[in-house]
């Protein structure tokens, strides 16, 4: 997975871009930055911000989503946003890592050319109790997604990955070890109606646990998502399946809501 991040990385780097960065709907899809686990290389209209709820359930009982809100500066060009992870499991809730996210739209969708737009990230432990849980310190996080519409479907693809300080280093004084986990995530998305679409979605890392020890992890989430317009308002509902393999072996259930709402810029 790390060689196909590198390649991914160097391609992207030479890929031709231009300077549009407007978001593009194509008639097909008027629900575009919804999806569940994959990132879709839209930033936020200018005077809009977004706010997105993802809860998943496990069969095993354990409840687990995030909190994220998008704001646009300015335009459409760069974004703001922040990402609070939460769970819930045997009566006790956590608050995760939380990421403070910068956004650049690279370049805007064209006939021939994906939308780019990478995403650098800083990542806080939430609590010293956190961090003392193990491998959850400062760290960061950089992701690469591309968007690309054909038809009634539409194809995104991110390639990712985070570093993270080793907590038990700074307990113990030593030479300071970052552990990395890269991440690569892929979806495809049929408009049945420009308001009503299916999905599937596949996402996938590695984490590194100790050295020499790693947990690798593959979520697929089949599902849909629906949405309303009211005016420069809109509301988008989701649900899907969500199949977890590899180190772990677990089925569930996904929500997904997301309110884009109007401010004065």
């Amino acid at each position: 997975m790390t060689r196909w991040l590198a390649i991914t990385v160097c391609w992207w780097a030479f890929w031709p871009v231009s300077s549009a960065v407007a978001q593009t709907q194509p008639a097909r899809f008027r629900i575009t930055d919804n999806s569940f686990l994959v990132e879709e290389a839209f930033n936020q209209e200018a005077g809009i911000f977004q706010n997105i709820f993802v809860v998943t359930r496990s069969r095993r009982g354990q409840w687990d989503g995030s909190f994220t809100q998008e704001w646009p500066l300015g335009g459409t060009r760069h974004q703001l946003s922040f990402t609070l992870p939460f769970s819930l499991a045997s009566g006790l809730g956590e608050v995760s890592d939380v990421l403070l996210n910068y956004r650049l739209q690279v370049c805007g969708e064209s006939r021939w050319r994906p939308a780019f737009s990478p995403r650098v990230s800083a990542v806080f432990a939430s609590s010293p109790e956190r961090r003392s849980l193990g491998p959850s310190g400062t760290g960061v996080q950089v992701n690469l997604p591309a968007s690309k519409a054909l038809g009634r479907f539409y194809l995104h693809a991110n390639a990712g990955a985070t570093w993270i300080k080793d907590p038990a280093d700074e307990l113990a004084q030593t030479e300071e070890r970052w552990m990395t986990t890269p991440s690569a995530a892929g979806s495809l998305i049929w408009a049945a109606t420009p308001m009503f679409h299916l999905m599937l979605e596949v996402y996938g890392q590695s984490a590194e646990q100790t050295i020499g020890l790693r947990k690798d992890t593959v979520i697929v989430v089949p599902g849909f998502r629906t949405g309303w317009n009211f005016g420069e308002r809109q509301v988008v509902a989701g649900f899907g399946a969500s199949f977890t393999r590899g180190d772990v072996q677990d089925n569930g259930v996904l929500f997904y809501l997301s309110f884009e709402l109007p401010f004065k810029k």
